[in-house]
């Protein structure tokens, strides 16, 4: 992967993004304020400009510019919690302008490792981590294992959906969504849905 690599990897998850836009703004009416899709729609769609338009070729560069994109894009807890995750990854491929598999995995789980340690947080808690967390567990395995990033990443986005899926069943600890507690449940947590939509543009 180099810069314009993550670029077509952005365009691909924007565009997911916009095309469930109503999916997640319906999921975040359920324990939220209901503009779930839209900022997220909006910080995808200003990663992907600054791509398009930046010639920066060091990924770890890039990726710090993408997670301060994202933030001011998308004004909101995911929005800030997501921006950490491009800074994770951004200081694990820092002075990189290529990435194999194994590196991209270091990346994912930095990116990781930044959310669960900015965010406090951790998988079970309902939040966006029960989608990444397993999706990338699911395709540092595949890796190992010989696989190709192709098979990585279908088997992330298996992992993702069953991730987020688990959620309807996960009292929230975290955030406005807390409030509600089991009354959230039977609903999927609208940042897990998120977290699902970006693996499953990735494996496409």
């Amino acid at each position: 992967m180099n810069v314009q690599g993550l670029g077509k990897a952005i365009k691909k998850i924007s565009r997911k993004i916009e095309t469930n836009k109503d999916y997640l703004v319906k999921l975040d009416q359920q324990n939220g304020d209901g503009d779930l899709g839209i900022s997220m729609n909006d910080g995808f769609k200003a990663v992907d400009m600054l791509l398009e338009l930046s010639e920066e070729e060091d990924l770890g560069k890039i990726l710090m510019k993408s997670g301060n994109a994202f933030n001011e894009a998308a004004p909101s807890s995911l929005g800030t919690i997501l921006s950490f995750g491009f800074m994770g990854m951004a200081k694990s491929l820092k002075g990189k302008s290529e990435a194999g598999p194994a590196e991209i995995m270091d990346a994912f789980q930095a990116g990781i490792n930044k959310i669960m340690e900015k965010a406090g947080s951790k998988p079970g808690e309902r939040t966006i981590l029960d989608s990444l967390y397993p999706a990338v567990k699911a395709c540092e395995k595949t890796i190992a294992e010989g696989g190709t990033m192709d098979i990585a990443l279908k088997n992330a986005a298996k992992a993702a959906a069953e991730g987020a899926e688990a959620t309807k069943q996960m009292k929230p600890v975290h955030g406005r969504a807390a409030y509600y507690g089991e009354k959230s449940l039977g609903y999927m947590d609208g940042g897990a849905a998120v977290g699902q939509l970006i693996f499953d543009a990735l494996s496409e």
